[in-house]
């Protein structure tokens, strides 16, 4: 017989365990669920995500909960012999004893474990099942209590709970997300009957370098009875290209060798197809699994360079600058995401030209549905363990459940192609770092001994991990953690990884000074900014507090010290305006800024082959787990932020920059006067294109005052575009001052004579406008950005073409969940049109600003085309 699931998905009823009366069970609306969703749908808590809410749910988490689901035995089909069956929890949320007809068959203390349990025998006709969570607040306490006397237990962020507790540890709170600790069946809940069952089938395999050839081994795991034989199968759009007829051992495993000559190979996004195999095992018993599996040849480069030592990926032979973003939770209450939820997310991703992921470990070992989107959509997945900010203990019974879990999530994921590297955890050698915990990487290379150190986790990161990953997953590459780098510093920029926050925290430097801070591959850096208005106004529902500094504004950035650090960078840069548009509007033009000067910057340190001085860029953080302002470029309504569309704009294949020095211009005696004496820029070409091509670049001068050129356009033609490297087109070009004067450094400086310009480059391909860049005075608060003149005509019912008199930065469509735009977040430069594709909205109902515009939200006004005004004459 064929295996049979018997989802236990609806009839479930919940209450708080020390309940005494028989009425207070409540309605579960479905299985997977966390307690707060069942609250809230039982109007028992206000929704935590709108205005002050949170706090009024923080009683939750000192609570105890209870599940229960009264089920009938489940009907088997008749057949000779004995029919198997078992109760499966894929996640138990977290500290949980389940109890089947009052006989207790499991106690587990970790969310991040499937759990199997046989129930053949102890099924009735009517059952009852409950799922007793303990809280995981006071438990984890308990357990620092408990082991305090072998262990001291540091954390950075949030409650020293969260530490011994096998539990998302965002779910204690971070400087992003609420305090919100979930309980709950937050994974799928079923029976499964079966005489034989395939419980895996995965392959072990490599690519030769020639990339003709994927060969290795084809294993199938059996349980259940009377299995011999297992047929295993790999196939391509259909047509078989392997099988065999394999034999089952006494311990449930088959295996065999396999070969693909000339396989058709999976690349990440924008280097090749994203091809899928379908491998499957059947057995003669009808049960049968599969899995979706792509060949490609994955490696990370680290090699002694003129820089120190690399660190980027190579794919199929191709190496790859990898842009991307960091991810968290995409919700506080995991178990409402749909599977379309990520599949769209990573669909942005690709939008964007983002691709890589790195999945951080403060969350969870993420769902199917988010690897199965990165290998459909050709986006690079890294791994973190779940470890993040924190000391963690080593004792017994805690290493045997972290084992357990690396090996059950190692066993999900390992067939997916996007996954290529796993990391041991976040910045907990950080943490060493901060309380000076004993680490002497070099000198000591027992393992038992780093058990008897004050930072006995390096254990679980450099021994335990590294060998089960090698185990399980043998090709897969593993590094230590997020940011690590050969045991040296964790902020060592010559190898390895780096975390930049020097930008927003640590020394708070300029957007401007990124030149300044780079590294082998930037895994996390980030600049805060407000989400949009609708999401402000539905976070905040208060109007009287709708406003920048209001106590629900304050409390709703988690981050520390958020008002001290995002008014210094908008005031730093911009002309403050404090109305909620407004403010709005800058916070996100800083954060798109921080996004252009780094991904640029860092990128054109991609250079040429055996010169790779940056491989990635990882941006702190693409997405946010609830309504909030947070380091997100898209937040929780997957609005996306001016800075999103900077991030796609700098990684397009062939992406033209320029830049010109940086003066500082507030620190003590700095002179003010210089980026108008100074008049020498870089240009350059980034590109990822696998293949050489000709280019033709435009340089203009433009006035930021008139809208006219001030210098002669520079046209240079047939530019050579190396295949995958940065090409330096011009080095400290000096250009002409645009009245001498200005360069008597004797005479008293005079603005009126100061004309200040825009330097904006154009790449065209067969005259075609394909990537463009622009460098402005800073800091933008000293230009004069009044009277732009911007003026905006329909080309269509879905298009808008947006153009000015004068140079505009930072123009800005208010977005919404509804809409969807081909470009926001741009600078409009005269005699350039700007043309935008808008879905899900009315042009008429479009809203705007820009810096300098007289309002932080304008309404547009659009004249028609030419051509739609006969259409709509006809």
């Amino acid at each position: 017989m064929a295996l049979i699931r018997h989802p236990l998905e609806h009839g479930w009823t919940f209450r708080q365990s020390d309940s005494a009366e028989t009425g207070d069970w409540l309605p579960v609306k479905r299985v997977p669920t966390q307690v707060h969703m069942d609250l809230i749908a039982n109007n028992k808590i206000a929704d935590p995500f709108v205005d002050l809410n949170e706090l009024a749910a923080r009683w939750v988490d000192e609570k105890d909960w209870t599940y229960r689901l009264q089920f009938k035995k489940p009907v088997g089909p008749s057949i000779a012999g004995p029919i198997i069956t078992d109760l499966v929890f894929e996640g138990l949320d977290t500290f949980a004893t389940v109890l089947l007809n009052g006989n207790q068959i499991l106690k587990s203390d970790n969310m991040f474990l499937t759990h199997r349990v046989g129930i053949t025998n102890l099924l009735q006709d009517d059952n009852v099942l409950e799922i007793k969570f303990d809280s995981a607040f006071l438990k984890g306490r308990e357990l620092v209590k408990e082991h305090e006397h072998e262990h001291t237990f540091y954390v950075r962020q949030t409650d020293i709970g969260r530490v011994p507790s096998r539990k998302a540890q965002y779910n204690w709170g971070w400087d992003w997300g609420p305090i919100l600790m979930t309980a709950g069946p937050w994974r799928p809940v079923y029976l499964e009957q079966y005489v034989s069952r395939i419980d895996d089938v995965w392959a072990h395999y490599e690519v030769d370098k020639d990339l003709k050839k994927a060969s290795g081994q084809v294993f199938a795991k059996i349980a259940g009875t009377n299995s011999k034989l297992v047929n295993l199968t790999l196939s391509l759009g259909g047509v078989i290209v392997w099988q065999k007829d394999v034999a089952v051992d006494s311990s449930g495993l088959a295996k065999a060798d396999f070969q693909i000559d000339n396989p058709t190979l999976w690349y990440p996004h924008g280097y090749g197809s994203q091809t899928l195999y379908d491998l499957r095992a059947t057995l003669n018993s009808a049960d049968k699994k599969s899995k979706r599996i792509g060949f490609r040849r994955a490696e990370l480069i680290q090699e002694k360079d003129e820089f120190g030592k690399s660190f980027y990926f190579r794919i199929n032979q191709v190496d790859i600058f990898s842009g991307g973003s960091c991810w968290i939770p995409a919700d506080s209450f995991l178990s409402q995401i749909p599977a379309q939820r990520y599949h769209d997310w990573m669909k942005l991703m690709v939008e964007g030209n983002q691709i890589m992921l790195r999945i951080w470990g403060g969350g969870i070992y993420e769902d199917d549905a988010l690897f199965d989107a990165c290998d459909e959509l050709g986006v690079l997945v890294w791994h973190d363990f779940q470890f993040a900010c924190a000391s963690y203990p080593t004792y017994p019974s805690y290493l045997a459940s972290v084992e357990q879990e690396a090996r059950q999530n190692l066993r999900r994921i390992r067939s997916h192609p996007c996954l290529v590297i796993w990391a041991g955890n976040n910045e907990d050698y950080q943490v060493q770092e901060r309380y000076k915990l004993h680490y002497d990487y070099d000198g000591e290379k027992d393992p038992q001994s780093w058990l008897k150190t004050s930072f006995p986790a390096r254990y679980i990161y450099e021994y335990l991990l590294p060998k089960i990953v090698k185990e399980e997953d043998p090709f897969v590459v593993y590094h230590p953690s997020s940011p690590w780098g050969d045991g040296k510093r964790t902020t060592d920029k010559t190898v390895g990884d780096i975390h930049q926050w020097n930008i927003w925290h640590g020394r708070m430097n300029r957007y401007q000074e990124t030149y300044l801070l780079s590294g082998r591959f930037i895994s996390e850096f980030g600049m805060e900014a407000y989400p949009h208005l609708e999401t402000i106004r539905g976070m905040i529902q208060d109007p009287q507090q709708q406003h920048p500094g209001s106590m629900m504004m304050d409390f709703r950035n988690k981050a520390i010290d958020h008002e001290r650090r995002m008014a210094t960078y908008v005031a730093e840069n911009f002309l403050v305006k404090y109305d909620l548009p407004s403010y709005t509007h800058l916070t996100q033009v800083v954060q798109a800024e921080t996004m252009h000067f780094a991904y640029k910057t860092w990128r054109r340190e991609w250079g040429t082959p055996g010169a790779r001085q940056c491989g990635g860029i990882l941006v702190w953080q693409l997405n946010d787990c609830w309504p909030t302002m947070s380091w997100a470029v898209v937040d929780y309504y997957l609005v996306k932020k001016p800075s999103f569309y900077a991030i796609a704009n700098a990684l397009k294949p062939l992406a033209v920059g320029v830049s010109q020095p940086y003066h500082n211009w507030t620190e003590g005696h700095a002179d003010p006067t210089l980026p108008a004496r100074e008049t020498k820029f870089d240009l350059w070409i980034a590109s990822s294109r696998v293949d050489t091509v000709s280019v033709d670049i435009t340089v203009r001068f433009v006035s930021i005052r008139t809208g006219q050129d001030v210098l002669s356009s520079l046209k240079l033609g047939r530019v050579n575009a190396l295949a995958n490297s940065t090409t330096e087109v011009l080095k400290d070009h000096l250009l002409p001052l645009t009245n001498p004067q200005l360069g008597d450094k004797t005479r008293p400086f005079d603005l009126a004579k100061y004309d200040p310009y825009v330097i904006h480059a154009s790449l065209e391909i067969d005259g075609q406008v394909v990537s463009i860049d622009s460098s402005w005075p800073q800091p933008i608060k000293y230009l004069d950005l009044s009277n732009r003149n911007v003026t905006f005509k329909a080309i269509s019912p879905n298009q808008i073409s947006i153009s000015a008199a004068r140079p505009v930065k930072g123009f800005v469509f208010e977005e919404t969940r509804a809409m969807k735009l081909s470009d926001n977040g741009f600078d409009l430069i005269p005699g350039e049109e700007k043309i935008v594709d808008v879905a899900g909205a009315s042009l008429e109902s479009l809203r705007y600003t820009y810096i300098g515009a007289p309002e932080g939200s304008l309404e547009v006004t659009a004249s028609a085309s030419e051509d739609l005004m006969s259409k709509a004459r006809l």
